[in-house]
């Protein structure tokens, strides 16, 4: 009885708090809308805070590589030295490296994935590397075993943890294929074969604490994941190429005449075009310091993670000086075929990649190279560290677009280092986003940009087999794969910036992420935590709606009540994650006023209510007034009084 009596007082003392709280959290609770949707908490490693832990590692990867080019087979022949630092905390007994030629053979994975009706990642299938004398530490042959585009080295003793070195070396020889799955390839022109050179030599796969060796197949639409070190590399080419790469060419008196030495001593000073080789100079014999044989064209680049190249006998070579901060200079070159000349084409390369290059630099993270390099060949964009393949058919907007794009990726994934193969949109999504402002400042927004048209996207937004931003790019379907690594996230981005977090708060975390990550392999959660903790706000509901979600947004205004205090606007949320809410109040007067209201006004129901104080009677009220928010029902978003 006693027991009872306690349990009847306790019912009564909470029950006034218990209809309280009813009455402030009607059907339904948002809470799942708001709470965490990954387990992000820091380690040794990665911080909560989005940063590099105290223990925080990564290894390196260091090559010398030698290459010849052989015109008249279409082949390379080479030799790689790998020098591989283990700075892990665990020893290795075995290597992984990718052998990305292998993807063109008959029966490679990306092959045999490949629709039958082809698609943009169709390669040749009569190439792939032939290997002979592996070596480890110039002494041991080891056990190998290659399994498609990857091969496992196995080491004569395990490498020691942080800090332990190997030597791996090996010689190699493949086919150039002509479809090179839009990332390289051969473009025959009268003046001469385009050869791009990318994917070109052994290298090794990334091993780090997250999911220990990366060995994801190259298949197509996935990119790439490297280690940063050092290269040193040797092309050697017929006497009549022209060899343009990653890196700084340590020998140009070798390989140039005394007159082109001197125009790219010029074009070093010059902001405007310099031609190194004019295009009436292509084919004379005079443009090369020899008249026969070969010459080698030596690079060297510091701190990156990876190099390509290109080179040819058709090439026109222009360049200029690249202004970046603190007084340094890189440059821009361009290297393109006669076809592809002209004021309204190619001719303007190298102005739009200094355009882009100092933009970035000024506006993100400085520059880290000494050239830029535009290469215009049957590639349609492809990014490596300095050197960018762009096709030779783009012109005005398109050229400016293509370049833009491909020079903003020197900053993601070349500075900012994340897995392409498994985020595309950390470097597409991303770089899609820079490039908006770049375009918006270029020569007086000569060319458009349409990211802040968000509602552009809708069609795709409300397409039924749309995907999420977090489905890997291999896995993609084709058609879903443009929004899924470049447009949905970097309007994702647009949102958090422009209407979100606004451009000072947003500008200060992103700058933050480049510069806490550069050179380094930052995973999502840490772009995630590091936004967060610098901005100082909690966007688990934007993240989990936009990023990891395939929901849509849909907020409208429903009605507006007259109170003796004023006038109470009523919205919903009809979407499947919230937003904050911007309104633009018009009053029967003709004044205006905005309002904005935070995203919490959805965390205890998908109906919200606002008092506008005063006596003004309104006549109309309008979410999203300047469009930035992709919600999919424009018909609810004004409400109009009506008499």
């Amino acid at each position: 009885m006693q027991n009872i009596q306690r349990s009847l007082f306790f019912v009564l003392l909470i029950a006034p708090f218990l209809y309280v709280a009813n009455a402030q959290q009607p059907n339904p609770n948002n809470q799942q809308l708001f709470n965490d949707f990954t387990y992000r908490s820091g380690n040794v490693y990665r911080t909560a805070s989005g940063k590099p832990g105290p223990e925080y590692w990564q290894n390196e990867a260091d090559y010398k590589i030698e290459a010849t080019l052989n015109e008249k087979d279409n082949s390379i022949t080479g030799n790689v030295i790998l020098t591989y630092t283990n700075n892990s905390p665990e020893t290795l007994e075995f290597l992984w490296l990718y052998l990305e030629q292998n993807r063109f053979t008959p029966e490679s994975r990306g092959t045999l994935t490949t629709p039958v009706q082809g698609n943009r990642y169709n390669g040749n299938v009569d190439g792939g590397y032939t290997l002979n004398k592996i070596q480890v530490d110039n002494s041991f042959t080891p056990k190998t075993i290659i399994s498609d585009t990857r091969m496992q080295v196995f080491l004569k003793e395990p490498l020691k943890a942080k800090g332990g070195k190997v030597e791996v070396s090996m010689n190699f020889t493949y086919k150039i294929p002509k479809e090179g799955m839009d990332r390289m390839g051969r473009l025959d022109t009268k003046d001469g074969t385009v050869y791009a050179i990318a994917q070109w030599y052994p290298r090794v796969a990334v091993f780090d604490e997250v999911v220990g060796w990366n060995t994801e197949p190259y298949l197509g639409s996935g990119e790439f994941y490297c280690d940063y070190g050092d290269f040193d590399y040797k092309i050697t080419a017929p006497y009549n190429f022209t060899v343009a790469g990653s890196g700084q060419l340590q020998n140009p008196k070798d390989v140039l005449t005394k007159t082109q030495v001197d125009r790219l001593d010029q074009a070093s000073k010059s902001d405007k075009t310099v031609y190194i080789i004019k295009p009436e100079e292509v084919a004379l014999p005079t443009s090369h310091p020899n008249t026969s044989g070969t010459k080698t064209w030596h690079f060297k680049m510091e701190n990156t993670r990876d190099v390509a190249w290109a080179a040819s006998k058709a090439f026109i070579w222009d360049a200029a000086k690249i202004n970046l901060a603190d007084g340094k200079a890189a440059m821009a070159h361009s290297v393109y075929p006669i076809v592809s000349d002209g004021q309204k084409a190619w001719s303007r390369s190298t102005e739009y990649t200094k355009a882009s290059i100092e933009f970035y630099s000024n506006n993100y993270y400085p520059y880290p190279y000494a050239t830029a390099v535009n290469v215009g060949a049957d590639v349609g964009g492809m990014e490596y560290p300095g050197v960018s393949f762009c096709s030779y058919k783009s012109k005005g907007e398109s050229l400016w677009g293509v370049t833009d794009h491909e020079f903003g990726h020197n900053w993601f994934p070349m500075i900012v280092g994340s897995n392409e193969r498994r985020y595309a949109w950390m470097d597409e999504g991303f770089n899609t986003f820079i490039n908006h402002y770049s375009t918006l400042a270029f020569n007086n927004q000569e060319y458009p940009s349409t990211l802040n048209k968000t509602r552009n996207t809708v069609r795709y937004l409300t397409f039924e087999n749309r995907e999420g931003i977090d489905t890997y790019p291999d896995v993609s379907n084709d058609f879903n794969l443009a929004y899924v690594a470049y447009y949905k996230p970097a309007t994702g981005l647009f949102l958090l910036r422009e209407y979100i977090l606004g451009a000072e708060r947003f500008d200060n975390a992103f700058k933050s992420y480049i510069k806490t990550w550069a050179f380094k392999h930052p995973q999502p959660n840490d772009f995630f935590n590091h936004m967060e903790n610098v901005a100082g706000e909690n966007l688990n509901w934007f993240w989990k709606g936009w990023f990891y979600g395939n929901g849509n947004i849909d907020i409208g205004v429903v009605e507006v009540d007259e109170n003796k205090n004023g006038n109470v606007i009523i919205l919903e949320n009809k979407g499947d994650f919230p937003m904050p809410v911007m309104l633009l109040v018009t009053f029967e007067d003709g004044t205006t006023e905005q309002i904005d209201l935070p995203v919490e006004i959805w965390a205890k129901s998908d109906t919200a209510k606002h008092l506008v104080n005063g006596s003004k009677e309104i006549s109309r009220v309008e979410f999203d007034p300047n469009k930035m928010v992709p919600d999919i029902n424009q018909l609810n978003d004004v409400w109009i009084k009506t008499d």
